[in-house]
Protein backbone atom coordinates (compact mmCIF):
# COMPACT_ATOMS: atom_id res chain seq x y z
CA UNK A 1 0.00 0.00 0.00
CA UNK A 2 2.74 2.57 1.21
CA UNK A 3 4.39 1.69 -2.31
CA UNK A 4 1.20 2.65 -4.17
CA UNK A 5 1.21 6.00 -2.19
CA UNK A 6 4.84 6.75 -3.36
CA UNK A 7 4.13 6.30 -6.41
CA UNK A 8 1.19 7.91 -7.11
CA UNK A 9 2.54 10.93 -4.85
CA UNK A 10 5.68 10.46 -6.89
CA UNK A 11 3.52 10.86 -10.58
CA UNK A 12 1.49 13.86 -8.81
CA UNK A 13 4.55 15.64 -8.30
CA UNK A 14 5.47 14.90 -12.01
CA UNK A 15 2.71 16.28 -13.29
CA UNK A 16 3.17 19.82 -11.00
CA UNK A 17 6.43 19.65 -12.32
CA UNK A 18 4.90 19.12 -15.79
CA UNK A 19 2.62 22.28 -14.90
CA UNK A 20 5.09 24.80 -14.03
CA UNK A 21 6.91 24.01 -16.75
CA UNK A 22 4.56 24.72 -19.20
CA UNK A 23 3.14 27.62 -17.33
CA UNK A 24 7.10 29.00 -17.71
CA UNK A 25 6.98 28.13 -21.45
CA UNK A 26 4.01 29.75 -22.07
CA UNK A 27 4.79 33.02 -19.84
CA UNK A 28 8.24 33.52 -20.12
CA UNK A 29 9.16 31.56 -23.74
CA UNK A 30 6.29 32.21 -25.17
CA UNK A 31 4.90 35.19 -24.23
CA UNK A 32 5.93 37.42 -26.86
CA UNK A 33 4.28 35.09 -29.53
CA UNK A 34 0.84 35.36 -27.47
CA UNK A 35 0.83 39.37 -27.01
CA UNK A 36 1.41 39.88 -30.12
CA UNK A 37 -1.38 37.13 -31.33
CA UNK A 38 -3.99 39.18 -32.81
CA UNK A 39 -6.88 37.28 -30.95
CA UNK A 40 -5.54 38.43 -27.91
CA UNK A 41 -6.95 41.93 -26.87
CA UNK A 42 -5.85 42.39 -23.29
CA UNK A 43 -3.18 44.75 -24.23
CA UNK A 44 -6.17 46.92 -26.44
CA UNK A 45 -8.08 46.65 -23.86
CA UNK A 46 -5.04 47.91 -21.21
CA UNK A 47 -4.13 50.41 -24.11
CA UNK A 48 -8.22 52.04 -24.40
CA UNK A 49 -8.71 51.73 -20.50
CA UNK A 50 -7.77 55.21 -19.48
CA UNK A 51 -7.66 58.67 -21.70
CA UNK A 52 -4.77 59.24 -24.06
CA UNK A 53 -2.25 61.84 -23.32
CA UNK A 54 -2.80 65.43 -24.93
CA UNK A 55 -1.06 67.42 -28.22
CA UNK A 56 -0.45 70.91 -27.08
CA UNK A 57 0.05 73.61 -29.77
CA UNK A 58 0.67 77.34 -27.96
CA UNK A 59 -0.02 75.57 -24.48
CA UNK A 60 -3.66 74.68 -25.15
CA UNK A 61 -4.99 70.65 -26.29
CA UNK A 62 -5.88 70.20 -29.44
CA UNK A 63 -6.91 66.60 -28.96
CA UNK A 64 -8.64 64.30 -26.40
CA UNK A 65 -10.30 61.40 -25.20
CA UNK A 66 -14.31 60.27 -25.48
CA UNK A 67 -15.83 57.52 -22.78
CA UNK A 68 -17.83 55.14 -25.12
CA UNK A 69 -18.37 52.87 -21.72
CA UNK A 70 -17.27 50.22 -24.26
CA UNK A 71 -14.91 47.42 -24.14
CA UNK A 72 -12.10 49.77 -25.64
CA UNK A 73 -13.22 52.48 -23.45
CA UNK A 74 -11.40 55.69 -24.46
CA UNK A 75 -11.74 57.49 -28.27
CA UNK A 76 -9.74 59.58 -29.96
CA UNK A 77 -11.10 63.21 -29.91
CA UNK A 78 -9.47 66.41 -32.16
CA UNK A 79 -10.30 70.21 -31.90
CA UNK A 80 -9.76 71.60 -35.16
CA UNK A 81 -8.92 68.30 -37.02
CA UNK A 82 -8.04 69.56 -40.24
CA UNK A 83 -5.90 71.70 -39.08
CA UNK A 84 -3.25 70.40 -37.31
CA UNK A 85 -4.17 66.39 -38.88
CA UNK A 86 -0.76 67.26 -40.89
CA UNK A 87 0.89 67.57 -37.37
CA UNK A 88 -1.12 64.86 -34.93
CA UNK A 89 -1.54 62.12 -37.60
CA UNK A 90 -4.80 59.99 -36.47
CA UNK A 91 -4.83 57.67 -33.37
CA UNK A 92 -7.45 54.75 -34.75
CA UNK A 93 -8.27 51.74 -32.76
CA UNK A 94 -8.39 50.02 -36.25
CA UNK A 95 -5.97 51.34 -38.03
CA UNK A 96 -3.26 52.52 -36.00
CA UNK A 97 -1.58 55.61 -35.48
CA UNK A 98 0.36 57.99 -38.21
CA UNK A 99 2.81 61.38 -37.31
CA UNK A 100 3.08 62.79 -33.91
CA UNK A 101 -0.15 60.00 -32.17
CA UNK A 102 2.57 57.60 -33.82
CA UNK A 103 6.14 58.99 -32.82
CA UNK A 104 4.94 60.00 -29.14
CA UNK A 105 2.53 57.08 -28.80
CA UNK A 106 4.62 55.35 -26.02
CA UNK A 107 4.20 58.85 -23.91
CA UNK A 108 0.63 59.29 -24.99
CA UNK A 109 -0.64 55.64 -24.13
CA UNK A 110 1.16 56.45 -20.93
CA UNK A 111 3.68 52.82 -22.06
CA UNK A 112 6.91 55.14 -21.49
CA UNK A 113 8.50 54.13 -18.26
CA UNK A 114 10.11 57.69 -17.91
CA UNK A 115 5.70 58.93 -16.81
CA UNK A 116 6.48 56.58 -13.61
CA UNK A 117 8.15 56.71 -10.22
CA UNK A 118 7.92 53.56 -10.02
CA UNK A 119 8.63 51.51 -13.56
CA UNK A 120 9.80 47.78 -12.34
CA UNK A 121 6.91 47.75 -10.12
CA UNK A 122 4.08 48.73 -13.35
CA UNK A 123 6.26 45.89 -14.96
CA UNK A 124 5.31 43.36 -12.33
CA UNK A 125 1.73 44.55 -11.97
CA UNK A 126 1.06 45.34 -15.88
CA UNK A 127 -0.23 48.79 -14.94
CA UNK A 128 0.09 51.96 -16.89
CA UNK A 129 0.79 55.45 -15.46
CA UNK A 130 -1.23 58.42 -17.05
CA UNK A 131 -0.52 59.13 -20.65
CA UNK A 132 1.39 62.04 -20.72
CA UNK A 133 1.81 65.17 -23.36
CA UNK A 134 3.90 66.47 -26.15
CA UNK A 135 4.11 70.14 -26.29
CA UNK A 136 4.89 70.99 -30.01
CA UNK A 137 7.29 74.30 -30.94
CA UNK A 138 3.58 75.41 -33.06
CA UNK A 139 3.06 78.73 -33.76
CA UNK A 140 -1.12 78.71 -33.31
CA UNK A 141 -1.27 82.15 -35.46
CA UNK A 142 1.05 80.79 -37.91
CA UNK A 143 -0.51 77.37 -38.30
CA UNK A 144 -3.80 78.95 -39.00
CA UNK A 145 -2.87 81.59 -41.44
CA UNK A 146 -1.33 79.18 -43.33
CA UNK A 147 -4.33 76.79 -43.67
CA UNK A 148 -6.62 79.53 -44.54
CA UNK A 149 -4.36 80.58 -46.94
CA UNK A 150 -4.13 77.79 -48.81
CA UNK A 151 -8.15 77.71 -48.41
CA UNK A 152 -8.38 73.96 -49.88
CA UNK A 153 -6.35 74.08 -52.69
CA UNK A 154 -3.94 71.82 -53.12
CA UNK A 155 -0.63 72.52 -51.27
CA UNK A 156 2.09 72.76 -48.06
CA UNK A 157 2.93 75.66 -45.83
CA UNK A 158 6.30 74.98 -43.78
CA UNK A 159 7.47 77.35 -41.28
CA UNK A 160 10.92 77.12 -39.15
CA UNK A 161 12.44 79.58 -36.75
CA UNK A 162 15.66 80.01 -38.73
CA UNK A 163 17.95 80.44 -35.12
CA UNK A 164 17.11 76.75 -33.55
CA UNK A 165 15.12 75.24 -35.95
CA UNK A 166 11.71 75.26 -34.26
CA UNK A 167 8.83 74.18 -36.70
CA UNK A 168 6.30 76.88 -36.52
CA UNK A 169 3.66 75.61 -38.67
CA UNK A 170 3.08 72.86 -40.78
CA UNK A 171 0.51 72.61 -42.75
CA UNK A 172 -1.44 70.29 -45.79
CA UNK A 173 -4.32 70.74 -48.15
CA UNK A 174 -6.81 69.37 -48.37
CA UNK A 175 -6.93 68.12 -44.96
CA UNK A 176 -9.12 65.90 -43.17
CA UNK A 177 -10.65 65.00 -39.45
CA UNK A 178 -8.53 62.65 -37.84
CA UNK A 179 -11.48 62.08 -35.74
CA UNK A 180 -13.68 60.19 -38.05
CA UNK A 181 -11.19 57.38 -37.89
CA UNK A 182 -11.08 56.97 -34.59
CA UNK A 183 -13.10 54.51 -33.17
CA UNK A 184 -13.79 50.79 -34.09
CA UNK A 185 -17.62 50.79 -36.09
CA UNK A 186 -18.74 50.86 -39.15
CA UNK A 187 -18.31 54.81 -39.71
CA UNK A 188 -14.81 54.62 -39.38
CA UNK A 189 -14.60 52.22 -41.54
CA UNK A 190 -16.63 54.03 -44.44
CA UNK A 191 -14.32 57.23 -43.39
CA UNK A 192 -11.31 55.11 -44.54
CA UNK A 193 -12.21 54.19 -47.70
CA UNK A 194 -13.61 57.24 -48.64
CA UNK A 195 -10.20 59.09 -47.71
CA UNK A 196 -7.97 56.45 -49.34
CA UNK A 197 -10.44 56.86 -52.61
CA UNK A 198 -10.56 60.57 -52.77
CA UNK A 199 -7.93 61.66 -55.68
CA UNK A 200 -7.00 64.73 -53.66
CA UNK A 201 -5.68 62.56 -51.00
CA UNK A 202 -6.45 64.38 -47.86
CA UNK A 203 -4.58 62.03 -45.86
CA UNK A 204 -0.92 62.57 -47.58
CA UNK A 205 1.09 65.34 -45.64
CA UNK A 206 2.23 67.39 -48.62
CA UNK A 207 4.43 69.82 -46.11
CA UNK A 208 7.04 66.63 -45.44
CA UNK A 209 5.50 63.21 -47.53
CA UNK A 210 5.24 65.07 -50.81
CA UNK A 211 8.39 66.19 -52.91
CA UNK A 212 8.38 68.74 -55.77
CA UNK A 213 10.35 70.24 -58.27
CA UNK A 214 11.28 72.79 -56.54
CA UNK A 215 11.76 75.20 -59.95
CA UNK A 216 13.16 78.43 -59.37
CA UNK A 217 13.50 78.46 -55.50
CA UNK A 218 16.86 75.86 -55.97
CA UNK A 219 18.53 79.37 -57.74
CA UNK A 220 19.21 80.04 -53.97
CA UNK A 221 21.16 77.06 -53.49
CA UNK A 222 22.77 77.27 -56.79
CA UNK A 223 23.64 80.85 -55.71
CA UNK A 224 25.07 80.20 -52.75
CA UNK A 225 27.26 77.41 -54.51
CA UNK A 226 28.45 79.75 -57.34
CA UNK A 227 29.57 82.51 -54.54
CA UNK A 228 31.17 79.86 -52.21
CA UNK A 229 33.37 78.42 -55.12
CA UNK A 230 34.32 81.89 -56.07
CA UNK A 231 32.74 81.38 -59.97
CA UNK A 232 30.83 84.67 -59.03
CA UNK A 233 32.60 87.73 -57.01
CA UNK A 234 30.41 90.59 -57.76
CA UNK A 235 26.73 90.86 -57.38
CA UNK A 236 26.38 93.59 -60.39
CA UNK A 237 29.06 92.28 -62.83
CA UNK A 238 27.33 90.74 -66.24
CA UNK A 239 27.97 87.09 -66.15
CA UNK A 240 27.97 86.27 -69.68
CA UNK A 241 24.78 84.01 -70.41
CA UNK A 242 23.47 84.43 -73.84
CA UNK A 243 20.05 84.01 -74.51
CA UNK A 244 18.66 81.80 -75.28
CA UNK A 245 21.09 79.57 -73.58
CA UNK A 246 22.13 76.04 -75.65
CA UNK A 247 22.29 73.23 -73.13
CA UNK A 248 25.91 71.52 -73.05
CA UNK A 249 26.22 68.27 -75.71
CA UNK A 250 22.79 69.57 -77.26
CA UNK A 251 20.59 71.69 -79.54
CA UNK A 252 18.19 72.26 -77.11
CA UNK A 253 17.96 76.32 -76.47
CA UNK A 254 16.94 77.27 -72.77
CA UNK A 255 14.79 80.78 -72.47
CA UNK A 256 13.22 82.68 -69.70
CA UNK A 257 10.17 84.03 -69.50
CA UNK A 258 10.99 88.05 -69.41
CA UNK A 259 13.27 89.78 -71.37
CA UNK A 260 16.76 91.60 -70.05
CA UNK A 261 18.66 88.05 -69.03
CA UNK A 262 21.27 88.25 -71.37
CA UNK A 263 24.47 89.07 -69.68
CA UNK A 264 22.84 89.68 -66.49
CA UNK A 265 24.23 90.27 -63.05
CA UNK A 266 23.78 87.96 -60.71
CA UNK A 267 21.83 90.67 -58.88
CA UNK A 268 19.00 91.33 -62.06
CA UNK A 269 19.07 87.61 -62.92
CA UNK A 270 18.31 86.50 -59.19
CA UNK A 271 15.57 89.44 -59.11
CA UNK A 272 13.70 88.98 -61.85
CA UNK A 273 14.49 84.58 -62.22
CA UNK A 274 16.31 84.10 -65.38
CA UNK A 275 16.58 80.27 -66.10
CA UNK A 276 19.68 80.91 -68.72
CA UNK A 277 21.70 82.72 -66.49
CA UNK A 278 21.50 80.28 -63.37
CA UNK A 279 21.68 76.83 -65.80
CA UNK A 280 25.15 78.19 -67.27
CA UNK A 281 26.22 79.03 -63.52
CA UNK A 282 25.15 75.42 -62.14
CA UNK A 283 27.37 73.97 -65.04
CA UNK A 284 30.69 76.50 -64.43
CA UNK A 285 30.12 75.72 -60.92
CA UNK A 286 30.73 72.11 -61.59
CA UNK A 287 28.90 68.60 -60.48
CA UNK A 288 30.94 68.40 -57.73
CA UNK A 289 30.68 71.85 -55.69
CA UNK A 290 27.08 71.77 -56.66
CA UNK A 291 26.10 68.56 -55.15
CA UNK A 292 28.29 69.69 -52.01
CA UNK A 293 26.34 72.62 -51.78
CA UNK A 294 22.66 71.21 -52.08
CA UNK A 295 24.00 68.15 -49.70
CA UNK A 296 24.75 70.68 -46.95
CA UNK A 297 21.40 72.27 -47.24
CA UNK A 298 19.91 68.87 -46.54
CA UNK A 299 19.07 67.17 -50.48
CA UNK A 300 20.43 63.22 -50.28
CA UNK A 301 19.79 63.29 -46.53
CA UNK A 302 17.00 60.29 -45.67
CA UNK A 303 17.39 60.24 -42.19
CA UNK A 304 15.76 63.32 -41.27
CA UNK A 305 12.93 63.15 -38.33
CA UNK A 306 11.02 65.68 -36.87
CA UNK A 307 10.16 63.03 -34.63
CA UNK A 308 8.15 60.99 -37.50
CA UNK A 309 10.10 60.87 -40.78
CA UNK A 310 10.39 62.73 -43.81
CA UNK A 311 10.86 61.88 -47.10
CA UNK A 312 14.22 63.11 -48.73
CA UNK A 313 15.05 65.57 -50.82
CA UNK A 314 16.59 64.52 -53.89
CA UNK A 315 19.50 66.39 -56.26
CA UNK A 316 21.44 63.84 -58.59
CA UNK A 317 24.79 63.38 -58.01
CA UNK A 318 25.60 61.67 -61.28
CA UNK A 319 24.44 64.15 -64.23
CA UNK A 320 26.02 65.36 -67.63
CA UNK A 321 26.36 68.94 -68.74
CA UNK A 322 22.95 69.26 -69.68
CA UNK A 323 21.29 67.71 -66.96
CA UNK A 324 23.09 69.91 -64.12
CA UNK A 325 22.12 72.67 -66.00
CA UNK A 326 18.24 71.85 -65.57
CA UNK A 327 18.88 70.60 -62.08
CA UNK A 328 20.53 73.86 -61.64
CA UNK A 329 16.74 75.64 -61.97
CA UNK A 330 15.23 73.50 -60.09
CA UNK A 331 14.14 70.41 -62.38
CA UNK A 332 15.01 67.33 -63.99
CA UNK A 333 15.03 65.37 -61.09
CA UNK A 334 15.59 67.71 -58.56
CA UNK A 335 12.92 67.24 -55.60
CA UNK A 336 12.22 68.88 -52.36
CA UNK A 337 9.99 68.86 -49.70
CA UNK A 338 8.18 72.04 -48.33
CA UNK A 339 9.93 71.43 -45.37
CA UNK A 340 13.36 71.15 -47.27
CA UNK A 341 13.00 74.12 -49.11
CA UNK A 342 11.50 76.19 -45.41
CA UNK A 343 15.27 74.66 -44.31
CA UNK A 344 17.54 76.41 -47.46
CA UNK A 345 15.62 80.03 -46.80
CA UNK A 346 16.15 79.08 -42.80
CA UNK A 347 19.66 78.83 -43.32
CA UNK A 348 20.15 81.84 -45.51
CA UNK A 349 18.47 83.99 -42.55
CA UNK A 350 20.61 82.26 -40.31
CA UNK A 351 24.62 83.03 -41.48
CA UNK A 352 24.68 79.71 -43.67
CA UNK A 353 24.09 77.54 -40.59
CA UNK A 354 20.97 74.70 -41.19
CA UNK A 355 19.50 73.40 -38.01
CA UNK A 356 17.96 70.63 -37.59
CA UNK A 357 13.79 70.90 -37.57
CA UNK A 358 12.25 69.80 -34.66
CA UNK A 359 8.00 69.87 -33.66
CA UNK A 360 8.48 68.73 -30.20
CA UNK A 361 9.64 70.89 -27.67
CA UNK A 362 9.03 68.80 -24.28
CA UNK A 363 6.79 65.88 -23.33
CA UNK A 364 5.39 65.93 -19.65
CA UNK A 365 3.63 64.17 -17.48
CA UNK A 366 0.02 64.49 -16.56
CA UNK A 367 0.53 66.53 -14.07
CA UNK A 368 3.16 69.13 -16.21
CA UNK A 369 6.29 68.36 -15.14
CA UNK A 370 8.59 67.97 -17.72
CA UNK A 371 10.04 64.51 -18.57
CA UNK A 372 12.18 65.01 -21.57
CA UNK A 373 13.27 68.24 -23.39
CA UNK A 374 14.67 68.41 -27.21
CA UNK A 375 18.13 69.62 -25.81
CA UNK A 376 20.67 70.82 -28.31
CA UNK A 377 20.24 69.95 -32.13
CA UNK A 378 23.26 69.02 -34.34
CA UNK A 379 23.38 72.38 -37.06
CA UNK A 380 25.61 72.35 -40.26
CA UNK A 381 27.32 74.97 -42.57
CA UNK A 382 25.80 75.26 -45.69
CA UNK A 383 27.33 78.37 -46.97
CA UNK A 384 30.08 81.09 -45.66
CA UNK A 385 28.76 83.71 -43.95
CA UNK A 386 29.92 86.08 -46.41
CA UNK A 387 28.16 84.05 -48.78
CA UNK A 388 24.73 84.07 -46.70
CA UNK A 389 24.85 87.97 -46.22
CA UNK A 390 24.91 88.63 -50.00
CA UNK A 391 22.03 85.83 -50.48
CA UNK A 392 19.99 88.19 -47.87
CA UNK A 393 20.87 91.13 -50.06
CA UNK A 394 19.69 89.41 -53.05
CA UNK A 395 16.61 87.64 -51.17
CA UNK A 396 15.78 91.16 -49.98
CA UNK A 397 16.14 92.52 -53.41
CA UNK A 398 13.34 90.36 -54.59
CA UNK A 399 10.90 91.44 -52.20
CA UNK A 400 12.03 95.17 -52.74
CA UNK A 401 11.78 95.37 -56.65
CA UNK A 402 11.85 92.04 -58.34
CA UNK A 403 8.97 88.63 -58.01
CA UNK A 404 8.17 89.07 -54.77
CA UNK A 405 7.13 92.11 -54.33
CA UNK A 406 3.47 90.89 -53.02
CA UNK A 407 5.32 89.39 -49.53
CA UNK A 408 6.16 92.69 -48.23
CA UNK A 409 5.53 93.25 -45.01
CA UNK A 410 5.55 97.20 -43.76
CA UNK A 411 8.35 97.91 -41.00
CA UNK A 412 9.92 94.17 -41.68
CA UNK A 413 12.67 93.27 -43.65
CA UNK A 414 11.78 90.30 -46.01
CA UNK A 415 13.79 88.29 -48.27
CA UNK A 416 11.78 85.59 -51.01
CA UNK A 417 12.05 83.72 -53.97
CA UNK A 418 9.55 82.84 -56.21
CA UNK A 419 9.14 79.24 -58.61
CA UNK A 420 7.28 78.19 -61.36
CA UNK A 421 8.12 74.46 -61.05
CA UNK A 422 7.53 72.68 -64.29
CA UNK A 423 6.50 69.06 -64.60
CA UNK A 424 4.63 65.91 -66.26
CA UNK A 425 5.45 64.31 -69.07
CA UNK A 426 6.64 67.59 -71.49
CA UNK A 427 6.10 69.99 -68.70
CA UNK A 428 2.45 69.55 -69.72
CA UNK A 429 1.10 69.07 -65.70
CA UNK A 430 -0.53 72.68 -64.78
CA UNK A 431 3.07 74.10 -62.80
CA UNK A 432 3.37 74.60 -59.37
CA UNK A 433 3.63 77.84 -57.45
CA UNK A 434 6.49 77.95 -54.74
CA UNK A 435 7.51 80.92 -52.88
CA UNK A 436 10.67 80.52 -49.91
CA UNK A 437 11.19 83.20 -47.39
CA UNK A 438 12.12 84.85 -44.53
CA UNK A 439 11.41 87.49 -42.43
CA UNK A 440 12.85 90.25 -39.58
CA UNK A 441 10.77 92.15 -37.27
CA UNK A 442 11.11 96.23 -36.92
CA UNK A 443 12.57 95.46 -33.20
CA UNK A 444 14.71 92.29 -34.13
CA UNK A 445 17.78 91.65 -34.32
CA UNK A 446 17.76 88.55 -36.62
CA UNK A 447 15.08 87.13 -38.72
CA UNK A 448 12.70 85.16 -36.81
CA UNK A 449 10.63 82.64 -39.40
CA UNK A 450 11.43 81.17 -42.65
CA UNK A 451 8.77 79.71 -45.02
CA UNK A 452 8.06 77.64 -47.89
CA UNK A 453 5.08 77.66 -49.64
CA UNK A 454 4.05 75.65 -52.65
CA UNK A 455 0.54 75.84 -54.34
CA UNK A 456 -0.74 73.18 -57.01
CA UNK A 457 -3.79 74.69 -57.65
CA UNK A 458 -5.24 72.78 -61.25
CA UNK A 459 -8.16 75.09 -61.54
CA UNK A 460 -6.04 77.95 -62.21
CA UNK A 461 -5.34 79.01 -65.42
CA UNK A 462 -1.83 78.02 -66.91
CA UNK A 463 -0.46 81.97 -67.53
CA UNK A 464 -1.81 82.62 -64.04
CA UNK A 465 0.11 80.86 -62.04
CA UNK A 466 3.41 82.15 -60.59
CA UNK A 467 4.86 81.98 -57.35
CA UNK A 468 4.97 85.79 -56.68
CA UNK A 469 0.85 85.57 -57.32
CA UNK A 470 -0.08 82.88 -55.46
CA UNK A 471 2.30 81.66 -53.41
CA UNK A 472 3.62 84.72 -51.76
CA UNK A 473 0.58 85.87 -50.53
CA UNK A 474 0.12 83.05 -48.02
CA UNK A 475 4.08 83.23 -47.22
CA UNK A 476 3.41 86.61 -46.13
CA UNK A 477 0.52 86.37 -43.77
CA UNK A 478 2.30 83.06 -42.13
CA UNK A 479 5.83 85.49 -41.83
CA UNK A 480 2.76 88.45 -40.23
CA UNK A 481 1.11 85.91 -37.75
CA UNK A 482 4.74 84.85 -36.79
CA UNK A 483 6.38 88.43 -36.05
CA UNK A 484 3.26 89.73 -34.68
CA UNK A 485 3.20 86.88 -32.34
Amino acid sequence: MTRHIRHAAAFCALLLVALLANALRVQVVQSGTYDGNPANRRDAIARYAQPRGDILVGGVPVTGSRDTGEQLRYERTYRDGPLYAPVTGFASQVYGTTFLEHAGDDVLSGADPLLSAFPLWNDVTRGRPPGGNLVTTLNPAAQRAAYEGLDGRKGAVAAIEPSTGRVLALVSSPSYDPAVLSGNDAGAARAWARLNGDPDRPMLNRAVRQTYPPGSTFKVVTAAAALDAGVVTDLDAATRSPDPYRLPGTTTRLTNEGEGCEDAPLRDAFEWSCNTVFAKLGVDTGLARMTRTAQAFGFNDTDVRIPFAVAPSTFDTSLDRAQLALSSIGQFNTRATPLQMAMVSAAVADGGQVRTPYLVERTTRQGGATVATAGSRPSRQAMYPSTARRMRELMEGVVREGTGTNAAIPGAVVGGKTGTAQHGVGNAGIPYAWFVSWARGERDVEPRVAVAVVVEDGSARRGDITGGGMAAPIARAVMEAVLGS
